[in-house]
């Protein structure tokens, strides 16, 4: 099944995230699968759960719309996830949001990190990524703590798009994917 994405200004994508228990009542291996299905049909490359109107710490990564030399097929699932360790030089990038369609702008972040998290196996883990990898963890891991990608823009930046910001709220944008807004007059 797959979700409808969450909206710019829906109150969840700032709220704190609660952790998941492996024993609880939410079955991991199915709302990762939903969640890539979710992923896949918006055509992203990242997807955390406030961004599907739950607030857990959890997310997904899959480069493999990225695919090429530059880009490795990376696939995964990270259940309460913590960044252990942020390095290297920072470096800017061009990001962009499912939550916030039709905006992108450029995001200084680390270029290597250290993760510890969970797979939908209950597996933990504890490895380092770098590039591509890291910054889409960092953005992702970023919704798990109420932060966006525009959070990070000047205050002229974050000016001069409020505008468009408010319009996604209330729906006034053009996507290919199921959306849900916060502010959408019925």
């Amino acid at each position: 099944m797959a979700y409808s994405i969450v909206a710019y200004g829906d109150p969840v994508l700032r709220a704190q995230t609660r952790e998941l228990e492996k024993d609880g009542d939410i079955d991991v291996k199915q709302l990762s699968e939903e969640m890539f299905e979710t992923m896949q049909n918006a055509s992203g490359v990242g997807l955390a759960a406030p961004q599907i109107g739950k607030s857990l710490r959890m997310f997904i990564v899959d480069t493999t719309p990225m695919e090429d030399e530059k880009y490795p097929d990376f696939k995964k699932t990270f259940i309460n996830p913590e960044i252990l360790e942020e390095s290297g030089e920072e470096w800017d990038f061009e990001e962009g949001c499912l939550s916030i369609p039709g905006i992108r702008e450029d995001v200084s972040r680390y270029e290597k990190l250290t993760i510890r998290y969970f797979d939908e196996n209950w597996k933990e883990h504890i490895e380092s990524y770098e590039g591509i990898a890291a910054r889409i963890i960092q953005h992702e891991y970023d919704h798990l703590e109420g932060v966006l990608f525009t959070d990070y823009l000047n205050g002229f930046k974050k000016r001069l798009l409020k505008g468009k910001l408010s319009s996604i709220s209330r729906g006034d944008v053009k996507v290919d994917y199921s959306m849900r807004f916060p502010k959408k007059k019925k």
